[in-house]
This record gives C-alpha cells, sequence and structure tokens, in this order.
C-alpha cells in the first residue's frame, strides 16, 4: 500500500454543463489535505474510464489557485458528497456504488426519510425526540394526523432543500391554512381551504413521483411569525470519534414554512436565539447539553444500522418547555451556516474535521494490513517465510 494516501471526493455534476457544486469547499480540503499529507482529488461516475479503471480527475492546486484535469489512479479512501438527483446521473452513480462497493469510503448513503424515521423508532433513547410520522399512502393519512395534532407536514421521503413540502394548519370553522413550498423550491402562498376539500388538494400537489411522509408539526415559530430551527453538525474527529463540530440556529425567510438558507433563512448562533426562545435562561445549558448527547446517539445508531459514516447533518427542534426533537437527517451536510453565524473555528473544524478522519482510517487500513501480512508471514515454514522476507534479487517489481 502506498505511503502516501489518496482520497476521492466523489460528487455529481449539477448539470450537463458539469457544473460542480462545493467547489470552494473542497478547495479548502484540498489545501487542508495537503498540509497533513494527503492527496485529494475531486470526481464523478462520469470520470471514471471504465477499461483502464483511471479517473479524469479534478484537481485543485493551491500554489497556483486553480483547477486542472489530470488522470489519476483510484484513491485509498473515497468521501461520498452526492445527493439525491433525479436524473440519468444519479442513475450513474447507483452503478459506481455498486460496482465498486468494496472500496473503503468514509460515509455509506443512508436510506429515506421514513426508513431512518423507523430505524430510529426501535431505540428507547430517541423514540421520545419524534415527531409522529406516518408514510403517505392517501389523503386520509393526512386527515387522521390532523385530527390529533393542530399542524403537520406533508414531505417528499427524499426531498432536499425544502422542495415540495406542504404544511396543513387546522383553523376554526372547518378550514385549514395550506402552506408551502414548491419542487423548486420556490414560497407558494398561502391559502385557505375546507376540510372537506382536503383530499383534492393533496392530490393536486405536485408529487412529481415521489413517495411522501405526514409529519406532526411542531410549534416554532418566534413572536415574529417567522419559524426557526437548529443544524447541528456531527462528525468523526481524528481519532474515529463521533463528536459535535456545532450548532447554529436558523430563521425562515417572511412567510416560509422551513427554514433553509438556500430559500431565503438566516442563521443566528444557537445560544443567542435560544434565549428569544426559552423563558428560563438556566435552561439553556441544559438543552444543549440535551441537544449534543441526542446527537451522539443517533449518529451511533445510523452507523450502526446503515454503515460507515463520518458527517451528519441534524435539523433540530427545540419546542417552549425545552424537548429537543429531530426534524430530519443530511447525511450530506452543508457547512456554510457556521461562517454566516461568524464561528469562525468551528467552519475550520467543519472542513478539517473529514481530512482528520480520512488520515485516521488510512492509518487503521494500514495496520490491518500489516496484521494480515505478518499472520500469513508466520504461518509459513521457515524456509518460505525467509523467501517472502527477501525477494529474489533478480526480479523487479513491477511499477
Amino acid at each position: 500500500m502506498s505511503a502516501q494516501p489518496l482520497l476521492g471526493i466523489m460528487t455529481l455534476y449539477l448539470n450537463d454543463r458539469r457544473s460542480l457544486e462545493e467547489r470552494k469547499i473542497y478547495e479548502k480540503m484540498t489545501a487542508a489535505g495537503k498540509r497533513r499529507g494527503l492527496q485529494v482529488f475531486v470526481f464523478t461516475p462520469d470520470d471514471v474510464e471504465p477499461k483502464t479503471e483511471r479517473i479524469h480527475a479534478m484537481v485543485y492546486l493551491p500554489n497556483r489557485k486553480n483547477w486542472v484535469r489530470r488522470w489519476v489512479r483510484f484513491p485509498h479512501l473515497i468521501y461520498d458528497r452526492c445527493r439525491y438527483q433525479r436524473s440519468a446521473r444519479f442513475q450513474r452513480l447507483l452503478e459506481f456504488r455498486k460496482k465498486y462497493g468494496h472500496l473503503t469510503y468514509l460515509n455509506r448513503p443512508l436510506r429515506n426519510k421514513w426508513t431512518i424515521h423507523r430505524t430510529l423508532l426501535q431505540e428507547p433513547a430517541i423514540r421520545p425526540h419524534l415527531p409522529a410520522t406516518r408514510l403517505y399512502q392517501s389523503p386520509e393519512d393526512v386527515a387522521a394526523m390532523l385530527k390529533k395534532y393542530p399542524s403537520v407536514y406533508f414531505k417528499p421521503i427524499n426531498g432536499t432543500g425544502g422542495r415540495g413540502i406542504l404544511r396543513i394548519d387546522r383553523l376554526r370553522g372547518g378550514q385549514l391554512l395550506l402552506q408551502g413550498r414548491d419542487h423548486r423550491r420556490a414560497i407558494v402562498a398561502p391559502r385557505r381551504v375546507r376540510r372537506e376539500n382536503l383530499s383534492s388538494v393533496i392530490r393536486s400537489w405536485d408529487l412529481g413521483g415521489d413517495r411522501y411522509i405526514v409529519q406532526q408539526g411542531l410549534n416554532i415559530k418566534l413572536p415574529n411569525g417567522r419559524i426557526h430551527d437548529y443544524r447541528m453538525l456531527v462528525q468523526k474527529n481524528g481519532s474515529g470519534e463521533w463528536e459535535v463540530t456545532g450548532c447554529a440556529g436558523r430563521v425562515g425567510a417572511f412567510k416560509s414554512i422551513t427554514s433553509n438558507l438556500h430559500g431565503g433563512g438566516e442563521a443566528a448562533s444557537m445560544e443567542l436565539l435560544l434565549h428569544h426562545w426559552v423563558d428560563v435562561d438556566t435552561e439553556i445549558d441544559k438543552i444543549m447539553e440535551s441537544a449534543e448527547s441526542l446527537g451522539i446517539e443517533i449518529s451511533k445508531r445510523l452507523e450502526a444500522h446503515f454503515g460507515a459514516l463520518c458527517e451528519l447533518a441534524l435539523d433540530l427542534a427545540i419546542d417552549r418547555n425545552g424537548r429537543v426533537w429531530l426534524i430530519e437527517v443530511n447525511p450530506k451536510p452543508s457547512r456554510e451556516v457556521f461562517k454566516l453565524t461568524g464561528e469562525k473555528e468551528i467552519y475550520r473544524k467543519a472542513i478539517t474535521r473529514p481530512i482528520e478522519y480520512a488520515l485516521w482510517l488510512y492509518g487503521k487500513k494500514l495496520e490491518t494490513h500489516s496484521r494480515l501480512h505478518s499472520s500469513l508471514t508466520d504461518a509459513l515454514p521457515e524456509e518460505e517465510s525467509a523467501l517472502a522476507a527477501s525477494p529474489d534479487p533478480d526480479v523487479s517489481a513491477e511499477d
């Protein structure tokens, strides 16, 4: 095994023009890797040459501050940053994962929102922090949830960034208030409908071939009417242990039902936002400790169930009583929220921790390789063991 570790960051092109998301983040990760002796390149499944199994990768040169294309061999480690897409590119990603599933990944893909919910529901310590959720089969599922809760969310099980989410609030007089974001993330103007018209509204919502869940709504509206939640980043550190890197508050845009920053939301420090939300200041430390413990426990449980993970973003809600709720899990987290809150050290850690974890994981691979080699050598007869330790000088090694 080479002494110079090689990390491939795997992503997807956003379109046929080969636009790349998070380019600035990859530049910072490449520079951080170089400082630590880790070579980093970026690639997509479309950049792999199947016959030679070489990759026409994108390589950032920190000294020159520019990107170049280079042919490289397969990396020792793969950091999967591919987000869900409805495209042929995503299908090729699935084919890549199937063909090269034997490689070492920092993180394996999670499943959809419904599968994650069912998985966490089996954990007694986590169950009290999960909003009631059911898989959508018919409009009757939405109606049944509205009988129990004053508001519910109607979400695509594979949705990201707030796309395709509908919030339904129960009003007096048999009316319902509908608000949401369409599948392009645009805010849909609030409207009122009669309860008997709910079925037709749900059926006419742009389903786009997605499956949906129905989830209990929570009281997370600030006094100014804007909703808020908290984005917690949990990552493996350079010792292979889960740690909470940081947690920041997000305040949704005016008339938005989600807090997503790309949808017009704003970032704020968690502690500052809690001071505006929780009546008793002495409870804030307890709430933050509870949220951190929950984040670590969720990360461990999901990794135990789905396989190797290196980071997760948890969207948390905190109600007026200080109870922490898990809204959803994002396995391919952005870290820009910490840049926006001015938490520079947290932002730096958010970028460097995957690099540090990759180096730790590579070291573990070397140890395993060394132990395997030693056990095989010890099992050989004495004469063969000596030959294995001293190769024939007339036989040249392959390049």
